[in-house]
């Protein structure tokens, strides 16, 4: 049985969703997009993995005239990576409307994205430096947006992107309607946001009801700081892994891949310091199999959807509860099983299981024996 917000909507939506067998729209889709739908402007903040680009893509396909050659919608994301899937996300839902997608992102080919231009896509999707450069060389035009996603809007309101954002929001009429989403709204964001918006109803989801948490199972392994990569080696080996691992920063995670590949175990790495080219091929070595571990930093993870991962291995301990969450949110989505690995030292031994009690979670301690996972005696 389709959900009657979706049976509300138009006959190509309900045809996709039935494609792809959803069942019920998660919480963050539920109430924004009715919001949405009506008009309002919103600001949303929902956990990674709760279905956040549909809760704003379908109100926008929704309200699309696939007659008229404009841009209609604007939809801005910090990453080039997130932009991609957001077009990919884009196109799988407009299947047999006629309704255009095309992604600007900085870096690549001015005349190519002209040319796409030209083709009247009715939604452009990008980095906020692009999308600000063609609109001021009046190549992008904005005269018909009627609605503008910032989507992980906690990363575009940052001092470096602030201005470029309000400009691109400024340069439609005024009657359009903004919406931001994000995984985390600090305070200072939402107050910026509120700037870019009128009247905004503000949606906060903790925890998504709808999304079953008890199929990801929490373990960790004790190690000295400097005893954590030969314990990421042995993780590489486990049978049939794909592991997204977080790291703190730029400077461990190329410290770890260089201290790996010494040891003949590949694996791809994903930071912002990489170009574009680097990081598109580190997602597609891990998606792909040719590598089964993807060292991130978290800004670099941010959005990205990657399926399939089987575990997500804390190296550096989260600085918080929210990020705890956030990164263990990239395995077990939608439901699947996964399993989340931190690798503590004595003292973060302690600060983990101070979050397992908060959320409600078992955090098993255990060894690797004979390369497989034990419980610790």
């Amino acid at each position: 049985m389709t959900h009657s917000l979706i049976t509300s909507m138009k006959p190509f939506i309900q045809e996709v969703w039935k494609k792809y067998e959803f069942e019920q729209p998660t919480t963050i889709q539920t109430r924004a997009i009715p919001a949405a739908l009506e008009g309002k402007d919103l600001i949303a903040e929902s956990p990674t993995g709760t279905g956040k680009t549909l809760a704003y893509l379908l109100p926008v396909l929704e309200k699309l005239d696939a007659d008229k050659k404009a841009v209609q919608a604007v939809i801005i994301a910090p990453s080039q990576e997130l932009v991609m899937q957001i077009l990919e996300e884009a196109q799988k839902w407009a299947e047999g409307s006629g309704i255009r997608s095309a992604s600007f992102i900085g870096g690549a080919n001015v005349k190519r994205q002209l040319e796409k231009l030209k083709k009247h896509p009715h939604i452009a999707i990008g980095t906020p430096g692009r999308m600000l450069e063609l609109i001021k060389q009046k190549k992008l035009k904005m005269h018909e947006v009627k609605m503008i996603v910032l989507d992980e809007g906690d990363q575009l309101l940052v001092p470096e992107h602030m201005e470029t954002v309000r400009n691109i929001v400024k340069s439609t009429l005024s009657e359009r309607q903004t919406v931001l989403f994000s995984a985390t709204l600090p305070e200072a964001t939402e107050q910026l946001a509120q700037d870019l918006t009128k009247n905004a109803e503000v949606i906060r989801i903790e925890k998504d009801e709808t999304i079953d948490a008890s199929a990801v199972d929490h373990l960790y392994f004790v190690a000295e700081q400097r005893d954590k990569i030969k314990m990421l080696e042995k993780i590489s080996r486990l049978e049939s892994i794909k592991a997204l691992v977080f790291v703190k920063d730029i400077g461990n995670l190329t410290v770890i891949a260089e201290k790996l590949a010494y040891n003949h175990i590949l694996s791809s790495s994903l930071h912002s310091d990489l170009n574009k080219i680097d990081r598109q091929n580190a997602l597609k070595d891990f998606r792909t199999g040719k590598t089964n571990m993807l060292l991130a930093t978290d800004v670099a993870a941010r959005g990205l959807d990657i399926k399939g991962v089987t575990h997500v291995v804390h190296t550096d301990f989260p600085k918080d509860l929210k990020q705890y969450v956030h990164r263990s949110g990239r395995t077990g989505r939608f439901g699947a099983s996964g399993t989340v690995i931190s690798l503590v030292t004595e003292r973060e031994e302690r600060e983990l299981k101070k979050f397992a009690k908060e959320l409600g979670i078992q955090a098993e301690k255990k060894v690797m024996r004979g390369g497989k996972i034990v419980n610790a005696d």
